[in-house]
């Protein structure tokens, strides 16, 4: 198979990825940057090579030169590790550089100038590659590399005796896509349940039975060759989750890296560490500004899409809707897709199926995992999966009748008592089973989640405080039990203007912007006036930035979600109204705007309407 699933996978990550820290508890140390490099090359094209991640001697030459000059010190494994300990803490400015794959050209370029600058470095192998036999070929990106392509024992076992390198693991044989869908989807092997037309998806128990021999063969092949088992795993494709960190700790690897960030302050945990990717034979300019731009000054442009839009019971039919929709949003070139995982075909806003596999609820068709990873792959958004919180119906009447809240009014959105424990156990199972189906990289909790005060009232107290953060608890949890499969999840949480614009209304809601924006990296503000019965839709949105910045005051959180259709005539908003708005909502110096329903199969927004006000392109018009 070919490696351009490393591309599609690593390339996403290093431009969708913000500065991130570790969650784990310990004594803080000097924040660790960490640089990662593929191949090394001589002859490598200015832009354009065809293969992405080759960087050229001289730039990387002159990164190290660079780096030296800017004062950042070289740090190697063993630095870190005993930092994490509360050992010697790391010097200031600390950087560790990385290899991924194992490529010759790290003992034929990268060593070389790895000793005359004393930079020591972590190579990470994928054992089966090394020493490669005769006659194999490995299909790397722009032609099938051979034996002569990678590193063989004899190189490594000379670079480790240097005291310069330290070999990691990249695994044996996890280094490809395997299938992962119906639809015969190729994901990363370390993420993905095999799915075999013939059996079905992989059991968890083969699945994580298929990792632990990969790594412990992996491990065991370097400390043979080189008389060192490894003491870290770098994620093929940066591809891992908690259960496969844990199975790694097992085995000895208790550092693992992925490609989230660029630098993470080292604590008692090592897992997770964010490298930089360095691609497309980045010069030191690029370098440079990749280390000093402001990723939290970066706006979100967000489509919310209806997975029922793509839904269709014809195969056919559906993969003609998959098609327009991603050629959409590669058209229009928002930062991120807000993408429904539920089926709500009665339009009644809670859950009557689900679109991935999973053990509470009917799945209408297994069709999540396919279309989020078509969206990032082929039209580069971070994917979000969009799923209620409360607002599930059993297929069981009993069942539905037996768990939901009791006192709700006929017009509430039909939502379950959160407060019953086989309530919090069937929800959180479905926010698992979704991070074990899906590519996402953060989740949208929808609008379901409120209570009004006569709701609940037998088991939650009447504070509107307690019973707001009593639901922001439990989103926490639903947090939690996906990032077991998904680690460093983003998080986004619709809320009611209306407690915005009149905080007195938490009472009726438990909802308030400041405790979301501690909680979520995004709260969604549902900026939807025509939905609120303004009669001054755009004099309503300036009410609504201002209330906002009380809380909020550069407005780094808070996402303002305009509306497209007027529901109540169900007339579409015109489209150079929608631009004037998000125009309006830039001057007052909102950063994140996004807008429901994006209706893709019927063009609306118009595409030239919708490139205008959601691109986070620079020159966001249609090529000619």
């Amino acid at each position: 198979m070919r490696l351009v699933i490393s591309a599609l996978w690593a390339l996403v990550l290093m431009f969708a990825a913000p500065l991130t820290a570790m969650a784990a508890k310990g004594p803080a140390t000097e924040p660790l940057l960490v640089l990662s490099y593929h191949d090394i090359r001589d002859d490598v094209a200015p832009k354009g090579d065809a293969d992405a991640f080759a960087v050229s001697a001289q730039n990387f030459a002159a990164h190290l030169d660079w780096l030296s000059g800017q004062g950042y010190r070289p740090v190697s494994l063993s630095q870190v590790i005993e930092a994490s300990k509360g050992g010697a803490p790391l010097p200031p400015k600390p950087v560790l550089i990385t290899f991924d794959d194992g490529l010759r050209s790290v003992y034929t370029k990268a060593f070389p100038l790895l000793r005359a600058y004393g930079y020591p470095a972590l190579a990470a192998v994928v054992t089966d590659w090394v020493d490669l036999p005769a006659g194999r070929t490995v299909d790397y990106g722009p032609r099938p590399f051979t034996g002569e392509d990678f590193l063989t024992w004899d190189q490594l076992r000379e670079m480790q005796a240097s005291g310069l390198l330290e070999v990691a693991s990249h695994s044996a044989d996890l280094h490809r896509g395997v299938t992962s869908n119906p639809q015969g989807n190729s994901t990363p092997a370390a993420v993905t349940r095999i799915y075999d037309p013939a059996h079905g998806y992989e059991s968890e128990a083969a699945y994580l039975a298929r990792i632990r021999n990969d790594l412990a063969r992996s491990a065991a092949t370097i400390e043979r060759e080189l008389g060192r088992a490894p003491r870290a795993i770098v994620w093929p494709y940066a591809a891992y989750s908690d259960v496969t960190n844990e199975i790694a700790d097992s085995l000895g690897m208790t550092v693992s890296f992925d490609l989230e960030g660029r630098s993470t302050p080292v604590t008692s945990g090592l897992h997770g560490l964010a490298r930089l990717l360095l691609t497309n034979n980045a010069t030191l300019g690029d370098l440079v500004y990749q280390l000093r731009h402001d990723e939290e000054r970066t706006g979100v442009r967000a489509l919310q899409i209806d997975l029922d839009a793509v839904y269709d019971a014809d195969p056919a039919q559906l993969e003609r809707n998959l098609d327009e929709l991603v050629e959409r949003v590669k058209r229009v070139g928002p930062t991120h897709v807000f993408l429904q995982a539920f089926a709500d075909p009665d339009g009644n806003g809670s859950a009557d199926a689900l679109y991935f596999p999973n053990r509470f609820l009917p799945v209408r068709a297994d069709l999540f995992n396919r279309v989020s990873w078509q969206l990032k792959s082929r039209a580069g958004v971070e994917v979000f999966g969009w799923l209620p919180v409360l607002g599930f119906e059993p297929a069981d009447a009993r069942m539905r009748q037996e768990l939901a809240i009791r006192n709700a009014a006929p017009d509430e959105i039909f939502r379950l008592d959160f407060t019953r424990p086989e309530v919090r156990t069937m929800v959180r199972g479905i926010y698992e089973d979704l991070a074990v189906a899906g590519n996402l990289q953060g989740l949208l909790f929808h609008d379901d989640a409120y209570l009004r005060d006569t709701e609940l009232t037998g088991t939650l107290a009447p504070d509107a405080h307690i019973r707001t953060q009593a639901l922001i608890d439990f989103t926490l949890e639903l947090e939690r039990a996906a990032e077991r499969w998904r680690p460093k999840l983003k998080t986004a949480r619709n809320l009611y203007a209306r407690t915005v614009l009149q905080p007195e209304s938490e009472a009726w809601f438990a909802q308030r912007l400041d405790r979301f924006n501690a909680a979520y990296d995004y709260t969604a503000v549902m900026a939807m006036p025509w939905m609120e019965g303004s009669r001054a839709p755009e004099r309503w949105l300036d009410g609504l930035v201002k209330a906002a910045r009380r809380h909020d005051p550069q407005l780094t959180q808070t996402l303002f979600e305009l509306q497209t259709l007027d529901w109540r005539t169900s007339q579409p908003i015109p489209g150079e109204r929608l631009v004037e708005q998000v125009h309006r909502l830039l001057a007052q110096g909102v950063r994140h705007i996004g807008w429901y329903p994006d209706d893709f199969i019927g063009n609306r927004p118009r595409l030239e309407h919708a490139r205008e006000a959601m691109s986070a392109r620079s020159f966001p018009y249609e090529e000619r």
